[in-house]
């Protein structure tokens, strides 16, 4: 599937204004063959999200490098990637940074995604929402579901500078933040329309 994989950058990717070289090559080198489901591998490369089970979703090739190019990532960093699901973004981010965890909320979706990235991310079980205090501060923060307002655990986690880059809105229509942590307080770069699977947790939508 690799002139299907070098269409998508070139067609999804670079066509529609994703301009870091390091996401597209990283998007690049990742199978995305490798992070779906086998009924629906021959779709791997189509320019929408598809099912992986459990009600969740692998998001649209489009959308996981917009994140990426969001987060800013130079190589160096620790990351924290919220809703692992497949583990398709973890693999992206980890191509892009020095050290990537990841948390997902259904434990066979974290057991499947640990199978698949075989030790390149660490992969938790846990509230996405509230993150993963214990390994903060985080460079950058990417999460792959849609929270009602702006998880403030999360923020908290970055450190002064680093950014969190999050769905925000309802669970049908979302913009996708840029947020900075500034010692004046979080600064909204700027959004964009999304939408993405509800990010269920403390600080997120209630499951139901």
């Amino acid at each position: 599937m690799v002139a299907e994989r070098e269409a998508m950058v070139e067609l999804q990717l670079r066509a529609r204004g994703i301009r870091d070289e390091r996401v597209l090559a990283a998007m690049g080198r990742v199978p995305r063959e490798d992070f779906v489901p086998a009924g629906v591998r021959s779709r791997a490369y189509e320019d929408a999200a598809l099912p992986i089970g459990e009600g969740q979703t692998i998001s649209q090739p489009y959308m996981v490098a917009r994140i990426c190019e969001e987060l800013g990532l130079n190589g160096g960093e620790r990351v924290l990637d919220v809703g692992t699901g497949s583990g398709y973004q973890a693999a992206v981010v980890a191509e892009l940074a020095r050290e990537v965890h990841s948390i997902e909320r259904i434990p066979e979706l974290a057991e499947r995604a640990r199978a698949v990235l075989r030790g390149r991310v660490v992969v938790h079980v846990g509230d996405g929402s509230r993150g993963l205090p214990e390994h903060a501060p985080f460079a950058a923060i990417g999460v792959g579901a849609a929270a009602p307002r702006f998880p403030h655990a999360l923020y908290e986690q970055l450190q002064v500078g680093g950014r969190l880059v999050v769905p925000v809105g309802s669970r049908s229509a979302q913009t996708l933040q840029v947020i900075v942590r500034s010692p004046e307080g979080p600064a909204v770069l700027h959004a964009v329309p999304c939408r993405f699977v509800p990010l269920i947790g403390e600080e997120g939508y209630h499951a139901g």
